[in-house]
């Protein structure tokens, strides 16, 4: 009797809150969609990220000018593996709330107007909050190569 109770109890709670979690996601996807300076881009397609990630490129690195900007929306949770550039990189925190951290040291929380300067060969990650989108700038010297990737960062690292 008391399993059943608990299970209707369960059930009138999910169906109560269901409506504002709904709401919740409307107002982030509409968050998403018109609160940012460039459109969202094309979705991100490889094994460098975890969780859903967009860019859109604003500037290709070409022979003239090898730094490459990108407009880069991560969904809430998601973030890139560990990385580093071998020229350096710029973060312009410009939506949501997101993480960032280099090898070694403390997570850094981003807000709307942080920036990041990533030193060169410097290995770190970022990405979002667990419970809110990011936009971010990037900037990225491509002068002295590409980025290297490395590992997936762990969930206790992105927790911690």
């Amino acid at each position: 009797m008391k399993t059943m109770q608990t299970s209707s109890l369960t059930l009138v709670i999910a169906l109560l809150l269901l409506p504002v979690l709904q709401a919740r996601a409307q107002q982030e996807q509409k968050w998403a969609e018109e609160d940012t300076i460039f459109p969202r881009g094309e979705k991100i397609e490889n094994d460098h990220f975890n969780g859903a990630a967009w860019v859109s490129f604003l500037i290709r690195g070409d022979s003239t000018n090898q730094t490459s900007v990108g407009n880069v929306t991560f969904e809430p949770g998601a973030r890139t593996n560990w990385h580093s550039h071998p020229a350096g990189q710029i973060i312009l925190a410009t939506g949501g709330v997101g993480y960032y951290q280099e090898k070694g040291s403390p997570r850094r929380v981003l807000r709307k107007g942080d920036a990041v300067k990533c030193p060169p060969n410097v290995p770190h990650w970022h990405g979002a909050s667990p419970d809110q989108a990011f936009v971010q700038i990037a900037i990225t010297g491509r002068e002295h190569g590409p980025t290297e990737w490395l590992r997936p960062v762990s969930e206790e690292e992105y927790h911690r």
